[in-house]
């Protein structure tokens, strides 16, 4: 059986051009390093080294063995750097909240998978969390808050994680199911059903009805994305959800989806204090945040810089 050990002694004789001097190198008496060659030698038997000879020779089978050393030494030696690097970041707490009630229905799986590479990482959702998710970020309450509106915080940045389409969702025998465009004026006489959040945090508010100044006739709160679907398949509204979290009822036949306009496409993005953004784990968080959103979810697209 061939180990790392010997592996490091051939390629030390290699390089130093003598076994006395291969010894130095690893702090090893001359018969201590000669009684690995023999035991190497032993287990293949096959003589290793050609040793009458200055520099040493080698065998077709030390040959084999140094270009097996070639290749495993520098790996393990990348493998020990990486794990010092993950070792210094791997412990660690990651409180999150969501701002995007319905990126719970895809965060949740994704988090699952981080936690298996991160094991050691406290992670946690702040439920049911009341105020500026923003503001506890910033003083320390949590650690990432996924968001679709950044704000202006001092010591945060906004690491964007993918694009999504907000759409109409209408109830099947809806009349706007017969537009094809619709516009903002097309909802000022609808009961749109939302979030129970400001609407100027609201995505259908801000990029689509605001800057029209249309307001709908009435608004109804709920904080299921489910329920929300439930009110709009029996008439008693119409609401804006990214595509995402709409085809799934739209593949059950109970609603229909209408894009907003030309199209409302806003960005999700990860929310951090600036002197945590470069701890490993952050990073790989936002990497399987982006890999596996781009994996699973439809109708979203990549962010143009975004690693």
């Amino acid at each position: 059986m061939i180990d790392i050990r010997q592996l490091r002694t051939l390629k030390a004789i290699q390089e130093a051009g003598s076994l006395a001097a291969a010894s130095e190198r690893l702090f090893l008496t001359q018969s201590a390093l000669s009684h690995q060659l023999r035991e190497l030698e032993s287990d293949l038997d096959a003589p290793v080294l050609i040793r009458k000879t200055r520099p040493p020779r080698f065998t077709q089978v030390g040959e084999r063995l140094l270009t097996l050393a070639d290749v495993v030494l520098p790996a393990l030696r990348q493998a020990e750097r990486d794990i010092g690097k993950l070792s210094l970041g791997q412990a660690g707490r990651l409180i999150m909240a969501i701002e995007c009630h319905s990126c719970f229905e895809w965060l949740m799986p994704t988090i699952n998978s981080f936690r298996q590479h991160w094991p050691e990482v406290e992670l946690d959702f702040q439920s049911g969390f009341h105020g500026d998710a923003q503001d506890a970020l910033q003083e320390g309450q949590l650690d990432c808050v996924v968001t679709s509106n950044p704000g202006r915080h001092g010591g945060l940045c906004f690491e964007p994680l993918f694009q999504y389409e907000s759409v109409l969702v209408l109830g099947n025998d809806h009349p706007l199911n017969d537009k094809a465009v619709i516009g903002p004026e097309d909802l000022a006489g609808e009961t749109l059903i939302t979030y129970p959040v400001d609407p100027e945090r609201l995505d259908v508010f801000q990029h689509f009805l605001t800057p029209a100044g249309v307001v709908p006739a009435a608004m109804r709160h709920t904080e299921l994305t489910l329920m929300m679907v439930q009110l709009v398949a029996s008439g008693r509204g119409v609401c804006a959800l990214p595509s995402w979290a709409a085809a799934e009822y739209v593949g059950r036949g109970w609603v229909r989806t209408r894009a907003l306009g030309s199209g409302v496409w806003c960005t999700l993005y990860a929310a951090l204090r600036e002197d945590e953004r470069e701890r490993p784990y952050v990073q790989d968080l936002l990497v399987t945040i982006r890999e596996t959103s781009q994996r699973h979810l439809s109708g979203i697209r990549a962010v143009a810089g975004a690693q």
